[in-house]
């Protein structure tokens, strides 16, 4: 593991300690957390750009269109 110096302006600090301490975690445990949340979704756009760049609007439609035209389940219904 490697140790990072990080500075953070004084109210930035203040809220990540008081949020550390709401979720009864250390200040490092929450920034952990933070910078790993941050990185996987900027992973996942990558991931999605990269599939976007092989998609087809043509298999598209031709997947849709084997789709069944029927009423949704009443438990999937949107009110």
């Amino acid at each position: 593991m490697s140790a990072v110096s990080l500075r953070l302006p004084e109210y930035l600090h203040e809220q990540v300690r008081v949020l550390a301490e709401r979720e009864k975690i250390s200040i490092n445990q929450l920034i952990t957390l933070a910078v790993a949340e941050k990185v996987a979704v900027l992973l996942a756009e990558d991931q999605i750009r990269m599939r976007a760049k092989n998609a087809s609007r043509a298999k598209f439609l031709a997947a849709l269109s084997k789709v069944p035209s029927t009423e949704p389940a009443p438990e999937d219904r949107f009110e």
